[in-house]
């Protein structure tokens, strides 16, 4: 078994849109500052990192899953450049209502990646920008990482808050756990 870091896409890797909003086509991607890095040292301490990611822009019909295949195949393309190698995407194309097994917060896309890759979800990270990120890390059964720039931030599910995917991928790699 290995073990992974977890990453929600949006407000994690890129610039969220705003409220209301989808990014729906890859000129609106943006990366967020030292994202491929902390992808990149995670990689190479041995972590598989595996994005995980609510996208209801499909069920709204703003975005079909080829757009998205090929957004998300730019974004694997533009990360590996700086080594930041991504093992895997799982991403839920459902509306909330009715409610399904893979939209976060339930755990449905971490114990469908664990299954298929192998994971030990105990000795892995969820790292997000909300609390639907942080519990379904939580419901998984890893530890989390609330990202986010609020220092008064509160969480019922997250063990760490850092402000930058590169400062939680900071955290981990300074516990001293190696996978």
């Amino acid at each position: 078994m290995k073990r992974a870091v977890f990453l929600d896409r949006d407000g994690v890797i890129n610039r969220k849109a705003v409220e209301g909003d989808y990014v729906t086509r890859w000129e609106d991607f943006h990366f967020l500052p030292g994202a491929a890095e902390a992808i990149s040292l995670l990689v190479g301490a041995g972590w598989s990192v595996i994005v995980i990611t609510n996208q209801r822009c499909i069920a709204k019909g703003l975005l079909t899953i080829p757009e998205l295949e090929t957004i998300h195949r730019k974004m694997l393309h533009e990360l590996g450049k700086s080594g930041a190698d991504v093992e895997a995407i799982y991403y839920c194309p459902h509306e909330k209502q009715p409610p399904c097994t893979c939209r976060k917060p339930l755990p449905g896309m971490l114990l469908t990646a664990a299954h298929e890759r192998r994971i030990d979800l105990t000795s892995s990270w969820m790292m997000g920008d909300s609390e639907k990120d942080v519990e379904a890390g939580k419901r998984a059964g890893c530890r989390t990482v609330l990202i986010t720039s609020d220092s008064r931030a509160e969480s019922e599910f997250a063990d760490f808050f850092e402000q930058t995917l590169l400062d939680a991928s900071r955290r981990v790699l300074n516990l001293g756990v190696l996978p």
